[in-house]
C-alpha cells in the first residue's frame, strides 16, 4: 500500500505535535507502521491523502452512526454556520436538543451540555461528590471515562489495593479516592463497599464496556450495581458516551432496563462534532450552577453548530426501521466473522452489543479486563495490517470497539468478509 504522502506528513507532524497526533491511539503505537492521514470521509468510506480507500469501522470512534458526511447533517451544519459559529449565549436549539435527550434517555429529566465526554464524566463525579458529601468513587479496570485525573487510575496487586496513578501528573491524593473493581464481578464491588462504608460517592461504569473492546455485562451485573449503590446511599453513574444511541435508541439503560442516577453522553449526540452532556433527575441537576452551588461552565458548551448536527442526527436515527436495519446488518457481519474463523480453525471470540462489536484471539469467552489481557494481541496486529492493505479500516489497537453505521451496505459486507477470510489464511 502506498503511504508516501502520509509518511511525509507524519515526519512533519512529530516535529510540531507530541507524537505527531492529537490523541495517542492515532499514532499506531499499538500496531506499528504509519497511520494513513485522512483526506475525506463519505458514507462508510475513508480516503487518505495517498488516494487509498477504506471501509471504515472506526467511524471517528463511534459518533458517525449515519456514516461520514451525511447530506442532511452537512446541510444542518451549513445552515447553522451561516448564522454564526459561536455566541457564548443561550440559543433555542440548545433547548430542543435537551428536550430530545430527555425524551429518548429514560433516566434523564434535566441535562447540561458540555464539550466532550471527558467534561461530562468529570462533572458528573463532582456532582455526585457534592450530593453525597463523600469523596471516593468506584470505577472498573478496563473502563475508560476520559482523561480526568480521577479516571487515570489502575489497580495495584488486586482490585482492593489502594490505587496508584497510571499517568504522571495525577496526584496521589486523587488516586487514593479512586477505587478499582473488576468489570462483571459484583463481589469485587461489594468488598469495596464493605471496606469503605459511607465513603463512596458513586460507582461509574460503562454499562457495555467499550474501551477494552466491546464487553457486554453478564446477567445480573448491572442490576447488582443498582442494588448495591442504593443500599449504600451512593449514586450509580452510567457512562453512555459510547453506548448512548449505539446499543439501543435509549442507550444501555433502555436495553437492560436499569435506571442510573446520572448519565453521561457524547459522540452520537454531536453527529461528529465535539459535544458532551450529563443528566439525571431534577433533584440532582438542580444543584448545578447557576441553579445551585456545584460549579461547572464552558465557553463553547452548547455550541450552535454541534447542536445542529446532533439534532439532525437524532432526528434521522429516530426514523422507523433505522435500528432494525443497523442491528441486523451488524449481526450479519459478526456472524460472518465467526463463521470464517470457524472454517479456518481460528480461536476467535466475537462480542457484540447493538452496533458495537469486537473480537479477541482467545480460546475463552471475554467477560472482563483479565480475559482481554489474555487474548493474543500480536495476532490482532497482524490481522489489522492485512485488513488495512485490503481496504478495511479497523481500530489500530486490540482494545477498542468497532462500530457500524446506517451507511454500510451489502457491498461493504461482502468486501469486508472477503478481506477477513483472506487475512486469516
Amino acid at each position: 500500500m502506498n503511504l508516501k504522502k502520509s509518511k511525509a506528513l507524519m515526519e512533519k507532524a512529530v516535529s510540531v505535535i507530541p507524537g505527531g497526533v492529537n490523541s495517542p491511539v492515532r499514532a499506531y503505537g499499538a500496531v506499528g507502521g504509519t497511520p494513513p492521514f485522512i483526506e475525506r470521509g463519505f458514507g462508510p468510506y475513508l480516503e487518505d491523502v495517498d488516494g487509498n480507500r477504506y471501509i471504515d469501522y472506526v467511524l471517528s470512534w463511534g459518533p458517525l452512526i449515519l456514516g461520514h458526511s451525511h447530506p442532511e447533517v452537512i446541510e444542518a451544519v451549513i445552515e447553522a454556520i451561516r448564522k454564526g459559529t459561536s455566541f457564548g449565549a443561550p440559543t433555542e436549539r440548545e433547548i430542543r436538543l435537551a428536550d430530545k435527550i430527555i425524551e429518548i434517555i429514560p433516566s434523564v429529566e434535566m441535562v447540561r451540555l458540555v464539550n466532550s465526554g471527558t467534561e461530562a464524566t468529570m462533572s458528573a463525579i463532582r456532582l455526585a461528590r457534592a450530593y453525597t458529601g463523600r469523596d471516593k468513587i468506584v470505577k472498573f479496570a478496563g473502563c475508560y471515562h476520559g482523561h480526568g485525573d480521577s479516571f487515570l487510575i489502575e489497580a495495584g496487586s488486586g482490585s482492593l489495593t489502594l490505587s496508584t496513578p497510571s499517568s504522571p501528573g495525577v496526584p496521589k491524593g486523587v488516586a487514593g479516592d479512586t477505587l478499582v473493581a473488576n468489570y462483571n464481578d459484583l463481589d469485587s464491588v461489594k468488598t469495596l463497599f464493605d471496606k469503605y462504608p459511607e465513603h463512596i460517592a458513586a460507582v461509574i461504569v460503562e454499562p457495555v464496556a467499550g474501551n477494552m473492546g466491546c464487553v457486554p455485562p453478564v446477567k445480573g451485573f448491572l442490576e447488582g450495581l443498582r442494588s448495591l449503590t442504593r443500599a449504600n446511599n451512593a449514586l450509580l453513574i452510567f457512562d453512555e458516551v459510547m453506548t448512548g444511541f449505539r446499543v439501543s435508541p435509549g442507550g444501555a439503560q433502555e436495553k437492560f432496563g436499569i435506571t442510573p442516577d446520572l448519565t453521561t453522553l457524547g459522540k452520537v449526540i454531536g453527529g461528529g462534532l465535539p459535544i458532551g452532556a450529563y443528566g439525571g433527575k431534577k433533584e440532582l441537576m438542580s444543584m448545578i450552577a447557576p441553579a445551585g452551588k456545584v460549579y461547572q461552565a464552558g465557553t463553547l458548551s452548547g455550541n450552535p453548530v454541534a447542536v445542529a448536527a446532533g439534532l439532525k442526527t437524532l432526528e434521522l436515527i429516530g426514523a422507523d426501521g433505522f435500528y432494525d436495519r443497523l442491528f441486523q446488518w451488524t449481526e450479519k457481519l459478526v456472524q460472518g466473522i465467526r463463521d470464517i474463523a470457524g472454517r479456518a480453525g481460528v480461536q476467535l471470540q466475537v462480542n457484540q452489543a447493538g452496533s458495537m462489536f469486537s473480537f479477541y484471539f482467545s480460546e475463552n469467552p471475554v467477560y472482563g479486563f483479565d480475559d482481554v489481557m489474555q487474548a493474543d494481541k500480536q495476532k490482532y496486529t497482524e490481522l489489522f495490517h492485512k485488513l488495512l492493505d485490503r481496504g478495511v479500516y479497523f481500530p489500530p489497537s486490540a482494545y477498542e470497539s468497532l462500530f457500524t453505521s446506517g451507511s454500510h451496505d451489502e457491498e461493504c459486507l461482502s468486501k469486508t468478509l472477503e478481506a477477513f477470510e483472506d487475512s486469516l489464511k
